[in-house]
């Protein structure tokens, strides 16, 4: 997302986004001893949000080609 300030300027704006955030504190959690699981679980929000973003662009690639 673009925004522009009172210069005329416009600059890119993001955030962490509900994946990079569970993610965070699924870490913090397991640093501090509050949730044993095993690592492949803690970053299960990552592995999610990574497949979420494959399938979207197989999709958009088949979609383009079907045209």
């Amino acid at each position: 997302m673009k925004k522009m300030n009172n210069k005329g300027e416009t600059s890119a704006g993001g955030g962490i986004g509900f994946f990079g955030l569970l993610q965070v504190c699924f870490i913090v959690l397991k640093v501090m001893g509050i949730i044993n699981w095993s690592w492949i679980k803690v970053f299960l929000p990552t592995f999610i949000g990574g497949g979420l973003t494959v399938l979207l662009l197989i999709v958009c690639v088949i979609i383009a080609l079907g045209n």
